[in-house]
């Protein structure tokens, strides 16, 4: 097949193929193309498999030592199972192959009288990986490429180490594996490509040990450090390591380069596609690893390797482990006694258990056993806790689960990770533990709530801005694209993108400038009008009083909301009388209420002051009231609107005295009104307003109008989901079904505007400082100050290269004496010069209207593309 035969220090590959991958003979056809594939790269090629799928818990099954005629069954199964997979293979089952399984049916049979539990269970266990080999170098060879039978045991040797039992040492041995040159001279002797077994290795008294969970992989490991591998490839049936388990969050994203300490936490934490384990023997020598679906090899996978350079602190994976059992341990006695945490560890030795996760308080050590690094069962937990009764008071609480988050330089993302801390503070939490090196933060919870969760913690640290899905050169396509297991909703494509070179003349005649895109907003306009079950929409005009934006959203129908004075004015200049119009200022003062009086809109109140002082000047008139239902939401502090914090809203406590003195001054309530936050993607909130101002409403009366507010979502972040419209409507459709008598309003404001404008600007200068690179442009936080203000996160795109690859790591600032001005931290770009256009994105709301002349810097020039 390879007429050109290697020199004796070609580059080793090693390859590794777990149960699935070994399973059917189209999948062995896909490892032969491979294996041949690398073999014509010019290296030699190690493959190293794992059973069959589902053969090891055969053989688990035969080495629990049940009935003697169960065990000869569940033999002659696999003999069954083997020989078929042979026939698939077109192949005559080979001699060796039959003498293996001849050996599983003896072990079966009688061996372990003669042999000892422990060894013979290893034995058992050793013959999946063992057939499974000695198949695979039949097959392949059989196929046109020469493949040479390697056993595993007469490279790796098990190590015995201080602290493990004998269970331990036979059931789940070490290796210490460095570079051997004679190795791998010997085997360039013999032949190009080889396949061994995984799980198994030799240890000191020429014993067949196991590796434990996950040996497979580190065999592979294993021999990529004994051989000095060019890398070793895990080949499964997944593209990689995930964001989250992709089983539970088709969201997750794949993570396409990640260093091995990162990529051992991850693993060790949960994720399934790669034992811990592996990673260890890897790093000395820097052999890279590469994670690759056996049936995609055409997806990129995930590279671990050495630290990845130039990237910004990211959470990289939320992964959970289930089946935790925690051990609290307390004793007034334990305080400041010397000896008293080492005599409680030795009974952890005494039983071979190894602790995960501690936690301490002046009277407490709480401990987590983890399952996967532990063989734990009922019985020994149960021995553990009658030792550990002599010296202080036991508690076993299980069954729990550890959800972890993962990255390099957690504690530089504690401040964003708020949202998140708040959904755990609702839950039972047993322990939160830290690491040491700064790489991940664990909560142990009930197992019961896991599953339900962690997708939405994963959308919370993407919209937190926490988990940087932005950066294309850490984190890889959804799952649910790669492999298509839900309906994705796919991005629609930036208007910004077909009008660029609109946008760069723009720019080349004036900067800093915003441009807004009116089929944008009339887009967005009509989403929202097809939402039947509510009777008005107001937009709210703070968001963007363009002239231009508030006609094109009175033609698609909508009212409008205003908060002051000089909107009242803008508004009652620009559109139709016949425009209904909502005025809902805060902390109004007298005069501002006199403005809204004198004109045609529906004046809300948000505080039993003004009818406590003035009520004269609302005598006759129709009110509405905004109430402060107890909570809060939003992506930001800043932008919650309800709960003690914040300033908006009459109590709930204070209702009845507000509408007690309304009557009084004349005036009629015909309305409530509540708006909670900003930023908000759940659909179910609306309905939750509703719902508890139709209560309220009921025993009031003269209520006609429910104004359950705005704060739709915008998602800002790649992979952040979007606000689910057609939910949305469901929601509103089955409230409104409940309360049929009130009229719904809303008011939505940056939903309508914020993707349809985007803000210009030019760099004028970059600054390297130390590791941080600084690219200055002519405008920041005087014309957009949402990124100093809320820790908002907007797209940025040089425009002028838009298509060139995004190779240097920035932080955006503009001009102003302020250490806060950054409209984008650690953003990736293409190497920037002066000159070139840079695009601020979703600067359609709260962008001019929040705009300053501070520093007096210039306004931003408006523009409108019809």
């Amino acid at each position: 097949m390879f007429p050109a035969p290697l020199p004796a220090d070609a580059p080793w590959i090693v390859m590794k193929f777990g149960g699935t991958s070994v399973a059917t003979a189209p999948r062995w056809r896909n490892i032969l193309e491979l294996a041949a594939s690398r073999r014509a790269e010019g290296a030699r090629v190690l493959i190293v498999v794992s059973a069959l799928s589902g053969v090891t818990d055969t053989l688990k099954h035969i080495a629990s030592q049940g009935d003697v005629g169960d065990r000869a069954a569940q033999a002659k199964a696999l003999r069954e199972r083997h020989h078929a997979l042979c026939d698939d293979m077109q192949l005559d089952v080979p001699a060796n192959l039959h003498a293996r399984l001849d050996d599983l049916a003896t072990l079966a049979a009688d061996g372990y009288a003669e042999l000892g539990e422990l060894p013979w269970s290893a034995q058992v266990q050793a013959h999946g990986e063992l057939l499974s080999s000695t198949l695979g170098a039949a097959f392949l060879t059989a196929q046109g490429l020469p493949t040479a039978w390697l056993d595993a045991r007469e490279c790796l040797h098990a190590v015995a180490l201080p602290n493990q039992n004998e269970r331990t040492r036979v059931l789940s041995a070490m290796v210490e594996a460095r570079h051997d040159r004679t190795l791998c001279a010997r085997l360039a002797e013999l032949g190009e490509v080889f396949i061994t077994q995984g799980f198994i290795a030799r240890d000191e008294e020429g014993r067949t040990v196991l590796l434990g969970r996950g040996g497979s992989d580190t065999s592979a490991a294993y021999f990529g450090a004994l051989l000095h591998a060019a890398r070793v490839e895990i080949w499964t049936d997944v593209a990689g390591m995930f964001s989250a388990n992709p089983r539970q969050v088709a969201g997750a994203r794949l993570l396409q380069k990640l260093d091995y300490e990162e990529a051992q936490e991850i693993a060790s934490t949960g994720a399934k596609v790669l034992h811990p384990r592996c990673l260890s023997p890897l790093r000395e020598p820097r052999v890279p690893l590469l994670i690759k679906d056996t049936n995609r090899p055409e997806l990129d996978g995930t590279v671990i390797g050495p630290e990845v350079r130039e990237q910004a602190p990211s959470i990289k994976a939320i992964s959970a482990r289930k089946n935790i059992t925690l051990v609290a341990m307390e004793s007034v006695g334990m305080w400041q006694q010397v000896g008293f945490l080492a005599d409680v560890f030795a009974n952890f030795k005494k039983h071979g258990l190894s602790v995960d996760l501690i936690s301490s308080a002046e009277t407490n050590v709480t401990v987590s056993l983890d399952p996967t690094e532990n063989l734990l069962d009922s019985d020994a937990v149960a021995a553990l806790a009658a030792d550990l009764a002599k010296v202080c008071r036991v508690k076993v609480i299980a069954p729990c689960a550890a959800i972890t988050l993962v990255g390099r330089g957690m504690r530089s993302m504690l401040h964003k990770l708020s949202a998140v801390l708040a959904e755990f503070g609702q839950l039972r939490v047993h322990l939160i533990s830290q690491s040491s090196n700064n790489l991940n933060i664990t909560f142990v919870v009930d197992e019961d709530v896991v599953d339900d969760i962690l997708p939405r913690l994963h959308d919370m640290l993407i919209g937190a801005g926490a988990l940087r899905t932005d950066d294309s050169l850490l984190f890889g396509p959804a799952w649910q694209t790669l492999y298509g297991t839900v309906a994705e909703v796919k991005p629609v494509r930036a208007w910004w993108r077909d009008e660029r070179d609109t946008l760069l003349k723009l720019a080349a005649e004036r900067s800093p400038r915003y441009v807004y895109h009116l089929p944008t907003v009339r887009g967005q306009a009509r989403k929202l009008k097809a939402l039947a079950s509510v009777d008005r929409l107001h937009y709210a005009v703070k968001a963007n009083t363009h002239p231009s934006i508030l006609k094109a959203l009175v033609e698609e129908g909508f009212a409008l909301e205003c908060v002051s004075p000089g909107e009242l004015a803008v508004v009652m200049a620009t559109v139709p009388q016949t425009t209904p119009v909502l005025y809902t200022p805060n902390f109004a003062s007298r005069a501002d209420f006199a403005a809204g009086l004198a004109t045609r809109a529906t004046i809300t109140i948000d505080a039993v002051f003004p009818l406590e002082h003035y009520a004269a000047m609302f005598a006759g008139r129709e009110l509405m009231l905004r109430i402060d239902l107890g909570r809060g939401l939003g992506h930001h502090e800043k932008v919650k609107t309800g709960g003690i914090g914040s300033k908006f809203g009459i109590p709930i406590e204070q209702l009845d005295g507000a509408l007690r003195l309304a009557r009084e001054a004349g005036a009629r309530v015909i309305g409530l009104h509540a708006h909670l936050g900003s930023g908000i993607l759940d659909a179910a909130h609306w309905g939750e307003v509703y719902g508890q101002l139709a209560a309220l409403a009921e025993r009031v009366g003269s209520i006609t109008v429910l104004n359950i507010g705005g704060g739709l979502g915008v998602p800002s972040h790649p992979g952040e989901p979007s606000l689910d419209v057609d939910a949305l409507a469901q929601v509103l459709a089955q409230v409104r079904a409940s309360y049929p008598q009130f009229s719904l309003w809303m008011e939505p404001g940056r939903y309508m505007v914020a993707d349809a404008g985007v803000l210009l600007a030019r760099v004028n200068q970059d600054k390297g400082k130390g590791t941080v690179r600084y690219l200055g442009v002519d405008t920041g936080m005087n014309s957009l100050i949402r990124p100093a203000l809320y820790d908002a996160w907007h797209d940025i795109a040089n425009l002028t290269r838009l298509e060139e690859p995004a190779t240097a790591m920035y932080q955006i600032v503009g001009p102003i004496c302020e250490s806060g001005d950054i409209l984008g931290e650690d953003r990736r770009l293409p190497e920037s010069k002066e000159g070139d256009v840079i695009l601020v994105a979703q600067a359609g709301a709260y962008g001019a209207v929040m705009s300053s002349r501070y520093n007096l810097r210039d306004d931003a020039d408006e523009v409108v593309l019809p």
